[in-house]
């Protein structure tokens, strides 16, 4: 299933109400606020300075019910822009989330593991944090800012003389600040995204960390990467907090005027006291919105560089295109026709070239050769991890690219050489092959992987729990259950990338006999680098520098294949047990 692009805002299209309410509230509040100052002026000249108490104690319970009914307008405000930027944050996280799902592994390649989950995480983070502060501040301050404006010029027309002035200023500070700090918001992103990887390459890499002793190394390449972070987020913050102390010096300064001109209006007897303190209110509030919008101006540009890192993620287009074909002509075969295959963005040579092989149903077939050769590379082909630069590629008579990629996949197991396994019981791993897996069904897949054993001497057995990664288990072990996952899926073709290196070559043979007992149309392809591993396949292919040098038993071979011969003596000299 392909996830329709769609733009940013429209996420917050569910929570229109929501997102309607909340300024509406806003709103409230605000109009609630700008009345205060004039009852207070009240209360000054005609309750202390006309010494009338009763009018004192019935504008004082009037501003007491004002400021409550402001108070629950917001809160409710609050709880209204809460759950609309909630929403919306959940509904784009997901929607992104998926849209990494369905991005081709040279594009995760790309976006670089750190980078996409800084993107998830902090970026949509920043983006919800911005939505939110539009629908409160974004009528605040505006409003603040207006109408404070008219109410104190209801009160001096001089008034707006100072605010003719200050409001500029004030405007010209924010406006420089920002325009300095876009570039710098969307290269702090970047920092945090190179802080990430290393961090996601350092948890992942724990135990070769510990094992070259390369803790020290590890710590300076993190320290380099934070402090790279950390001079240049600084340089941010040290911009923008200059903005605030620049824009108080504005408005302090703008109070003294209306003191200074109120002063002079009352020693005229033009101007009453109350209307002085209420200006002197209103003119801070005016000057205090326009540093409420420098803020959220902040907010803008940092959330329009997360908004545009988001956008790149939703707007990839994943580079492997689906078919529509849901089922082939024939069951559990592979053909290569004249496949050559290059890594995308490589400079070097082809890591495949004119590959022509074919693997008929039920029939294991073993992959041998060099460090490099390109084993993985041509399995790799057949789920459609990548495609082919030239040449075709067949699953059960259909080729791959009219394949839809669930269908495809769907009828292929593939065990991978890096056994990846997931923080849950041993049953919810190998049922994480099939969802409907029943117990007897994940019992026999585990008798099939030779995982058994192992899994009856736990405490809880089947519901014994597994540390992420599989820390809990040795490698042979992660292997076995990374098996009985393949095994469970039934699948019409099965794929081992090298995933039997850890086991003993006794339990290896165990297993092949048993997926030869019970798996007998399923199709498997097994890359080994132990003659011992492959030598009893229907056929070996042998591959060199990207080609296929010879396809045959292990006996022809041993006559035809000078590789291969070369391969076997080796591993001889080297004490390997090649009748396992």
């Amino acid at each position: 299933m392909r996830v329709k692009p769609k733009k940013i805002a429209s996420y917050l299209k569910p929570y229109w109400l929501y997102a309607l309410l909340s300024p509406l509230l806003m709103m409230g509040e605000v109009a609630v606020d700008l009345t205060q100052p004039a009852l207070m002026a009240t209360i000054i000249n005609e309750g202390v300075l006309g010494q009338n108490i009763p009018l004192i104690i019935t504008t004082g319970i009037k501003m007491l019910l004002l400021v409550a009914v402001g108070g629950f307008m917001g809160i409710m405000c609050a709880y209204t822009a809460s759950v609309a930027s909630q929403g919306f944050g959940s509904d784009l996280r997901i929607d992104t989330f998926q849209r990494v799902m369905h991005l081709s592994q040279q594009q995760t390649d790309k976006f670089t593991t750190g980078s996409l989950i800084t993107r998830l995480t902090n970026d949509i983070t920043t983006v919800q944090d911005l939505v939110q502060s539009i629908l409160r501040m974004f009528v605040r301050a505006p409003m603040f800012l207006i109408g404070g404006l008219i109410m104190c010029l209801t009160l001096n027309v001089n008034f707006g003389y100072v605010m003719l002035c200050s409001i500029p200023l004030q405007a010209l500070v924010v406006i420089m600040m920002v325009s300095k700090g876009n570039p710098l918001f969307t290269a702090v992103q970047k920092k945090i995204d190179r802080v990430n990887s290393v961090v996601q390459e350092n948890i992942s890499g724990a135990r070769v960390i510990k094992a070259y002793t390369q803790e020290d190394y590890e710590m300076e390449r993190f320290d380099e990467a934070n402090k790279d972070y950390r001079n240049t987020n600084l340089r941010v913050m040290t911009m923008m907090s200059s903005i605030m102390p620049l824009l108080m010096i504005i408005m302090n300064l703008a109070v003294i005027a209306i003191i200074y001109i109120g002063g002079l209006q009352a020693e005229a007897q033009a101007m009453d006291i109350g209307g002085i303190m209420a200006g002197v209110q209103y003119v801070s509030r005016v000057l205090m919105s326009i540093m409420m919008l420098n803020m959220i101006f902040q907010q803008i540009a940092r959330g329009r560089a997360c908004a545009g890192r988001i956008r790149e993620v939703l707007t990839s287009e994943p580079a492997i295109r689906p078919g529509t074909s849901t089922d082939g002509k024939e069951s559990g075969s592979v053909e290569f026709r004249n496949v050559s295959f290059s890594y995308p963005g490589s400079s070097g040579n082809a890591v495949l070239r004119d590959i022509n092989l074919t693997v008929k149903r039920g029939e294991t077939l073993a992959i041998i050769g060099a460090t490099g050769s390109g084993k993985s590379s041509l399995v790799n082909l057949i789920p459609r991890f990548y495609d082919a630069v030239e040449g075709d590629v067949y699953v059960d008579g259909v080729h791959v690219r009219d394949w839809d990629l669930t269908a495809l996949r769907s009828r292929i197991s593939f065990v991978l050489q890096k056994s990846e396994l997931f923080s849950g019981t041993v049953r919810e791993n190998i049922r994480w092959g099939k969802d409907d897996a029943t117990d007897e069904e994940i019992r026999q897949a585990a008798e099939i992987a030779q995982a058994t054993e192992f899994i009856e001497s736990l405490p809880d057995k089947y519901d014994g729990y597994i540390a992420e990664k599989g820390a809990s288990l040795s490698g042979g072990q992660k292997q076995r259950m990374a098996i009985a996952r393949a095994v469970v899926r039934k699948p019409s073709i099965i794929i081992f990338d090298d995933s039997t290196s850890a086991l003993d070559l006794g339990t290896e043979a165990k297993l092949q006999k048993a997926l030869r007992e019970n798996l007998q149309d399923t199709t498997v392809i097994m890359i080994a680098q132990r003659i011992a591993s492959v030598m009893h396949a229907d056929r070996i292919a042998v591959i060199e520098n990207g080609t296929i040098t010879a396809c045959d038993t292990h006996e022809k071979l041993m006559e035809s294949s000078t590789t291969y011969r070369d391969i076997y003596a080796s591993q001889m000299r080297n004490g390997g047990d090649i009748d396992g």
